[in-house]
């Protein structure tokens, strides 16, 4: 079974009982069985519904989808709502409060516009609230921050661990985020520093999209956790581990940027399975920076990372890549290079584990068709 299924069947419980308790309450409708003219009415009553409510079942059946099924996207917004600092500018003056006003069950797309400002808050999209934009006014004028770590207590008192520690979560698919700022204001923990993973965004879901979007922090900095996700013209920093997870996504145009003070990791995927369909590609990306960076380490065992026509200044260090401290994984993971630029693309001193692609290794990595995304990215 996908990752993504048992989702999709807990969305349809929840409908199915729900609109059962709407069938057992509407008005004129009887649950006993009767005869004569009155059963005849409530015959075509109950099919009426029963015909409206499986054309929902199918509706709704066809938006949550895993790796392995066709995606479709909502194109233009059904509504916008805004988010200004100012009261008397906006409709909420907290990104949070905007998303809590939504359905419990969102259809339509909804595009949250965030006016210039520095919001301190943390926020969580949950589940059943897809089909949400988040718009700002350019990454440079509106900001999400939030300070926490995985050694942050939460609720109960029990640390929050890395997965509580986003600034900014998301669980539900069909989410865009354009032209806004992310981020974690955890300073730059120093080498073997314990339960300081900071994460700023973390991406939860299927097709998901981020354009001209910043993510700001240091250890774990993006947790790319679930789902084919599209990062196009993005800039993300971090230190240790800063783009990590199990998802499958395409980085295209982007700017990696590291602020390690001795040596750093730029990536972690977590890819455990050969059956599993995720990896991390980057294609016509740029990597700067300070400290000594490994392109990944293999956070799972199986862990697929590419790089294609990126430019790499002089902090990669020279292997390139980590096992994890498993030498068992150099069997199993997948890292490559095609075309690459730059003094730390230099494939000499390279790990014998990985690969530099051939064009025929590098073309199922370099497009959208990568994650499907002539399906669902709607530009």
């Amino acid at each position: 079974m996908s990752k993504f299924q048992p989702f999709f069947y807990i969305t349809i419980l929840l409908l199915l009982l729900n609109a059962g308790q709407t069938l057992c309450h509407t008005k004129g409708i009887r649950l006993r069985s009767s005869t004569g003219k009155q059963s005849k009415i409530n015959m075509t009553r109950t099919q009426v519904s029963e015909q409206q409510f499986m054309q929902w079942v199918k509706f709704v059946g066809s938006l949550k989808h895993s790796v392995f099924r066709t995606a479709k996207n909502k194109l233009f917004p059904s509504y916008t709502l805004t988010v200004n600092k100012n009261p008397a500018a906006g409709d909420f003056t907290k990104i949070q409060d905007a998303i809590d006003s939504l359905p419990f069950i969102n259809l339509v797309r909804v595009v949250i516009k965030v006016h210039a400002g520095v919001y301190t808050e943390k926020v969580n999209i949950p589940p059943l609230k897809s089909f949400i934009t988040i718009e700002g006014a350019g990454a440079d004028k509106t900001i999400v921050q939030w300070g926490d770590t995985a050694q942050t207590p939460g609720p109960r008192g029990q640390p929050l661990g890395t997965f509580g520690s986003a600034t900014f979560a998301v669980n539900s698919p069909y989410f865009i985020a354009k032209n806004i700022t992310f981020k974690n204001t955890t300073p730059v923990p120093p080498p073997g520093a314990v339960g300081k993973q900071a994460v700023a965004f973390r991406i939860s879901a299927d097709t998901a999209t981020f354009l001209g979007c910043r993510f700001l922090g240091a250890q774990d900095t993006l947790y790319d956790h679930l789902g084919r996700h599209y990062y196009k013209d993005c800039y993300i920093e971090g230190s240790v581990d800063f783009i990590f997870g199990n998802a499958l996504s395409l980085f295209e145009g982007c700017h990696v940027h590291a602020i390690a003070t001795l040596t750093g990791a730029l990536t972690a995927q977590g890819r455990g399975s050969i059956l599993e369909d995720t990896g991390f590609s980057f294609v016509n990306c740029k990597v700067t920076g300070s400290g000594a960076l490994y392109l990944g380490r293999a956070w799972g065992p199986f862990s697929r990372v590419v790089f294609a026509y990126t430019s790499m200044d002089n902090i990669i260090i020279p292997k390139g890549w980590y096992n994890w401290g498993d030498p068992n994984r150099e069997m199993t993971v997948f890292y490559g290079q095609y075309k690459c630029t730059g003094p730390g693309s230099n494939f000499a001193g390279r790990v014998s584990w990985s690969r530099e692609l051939t064009d025929e290794e590098a073309k199922p990595f370099i497009s959208l068709g990568f994650i499907d995304g002539s399906e669902w990215i709607k530009l």
